[in-house]
């Protein structure tokens, strides 16, 4: 189990990272955000790139969690998919530095093999759960069942990246959890009349 100090230092990173930027920012500002001595940072992370890591990899744990949980709770898939998307929107409108850090720095620092990887996990991770909804939805007949997984997967990952990053670029300024059920609708229902 990770310290309290640790935490400390990760929610202080996720602040100063979100206002100044990855390549901005310095391990002293997360210090002083954080409120410790510049060294203690080393006593938990290597550098600002493994803090960024650790970022992602704790804060994208936490969220999942959250998502699993809220999705087990459901009784049909496009219940499912509605309750994923608001979850996953609202968990980001509760910390817009997070979703700043998400969305923003983790295309920012594609140099680096190891975020790159982590991101690239994450997307895995939530492609996959969207499949088992798609794939359940298939066998409940409430969705088609000639679609291609793999694009469907990736068309409703790159809508929710896209709602969440027009919002992050607006500042925040409207309820974004409220894109939730439009954006499902539009999945589900398409931009077509029915016939």
């Amino acid at each position: 189990m990770k310290s309290e100090k640790h935490h400390l230092i990760l929610e202080a990173a996720i602040t100063v990272f979100a206002t100044q930027g990855y390549y901005k920012t310095t391990v002293a500002q997360i210090a002083r955000e954080a409120g410790v001595a510049d060294g203690t940072i080393y006593l938990y992370f290597k550098n600002k790139e493994d803090l960024l890591l650790q970022i992602f990899s704790f804060r994208a744990t936490e969220i999942f969690d959250q998502f699993y949980d809220a999705v087990a709770h459901c009784d049909h898939s496009e219940e499912k998919l509605r309750t994923l998307i608001r979850a996953q929107l609202q968990a980001f409108q509760e910390n817009k530095e997070l979703a700043v850090v998400f969305h923003a720095e983790s295309r920012q620092v594609r140099k680096c093999a190891a975020l790159t990887e982590q991101v690239n996990q994450i997307s895995k991770q939530y492609r996959d759960l969207i499949g088992e909804i798609v794939e359940t939805g298939q066998e409940e007949g409430c969705m088609r069942k000639d679609l291609y997984l793999g694009l469907v997967k990736r068309f409703i990952l790159g809508a929710v990246e896209e709602v969440i990053n027009t919002w992050v670029l607006a500042g925040g300024r409207y309820d974004l959890a409220s894109m939730a059920d439009p954006l499902v609708d539009l999945c589900m229902h398409g931009i077509t009349h029915s016939r």
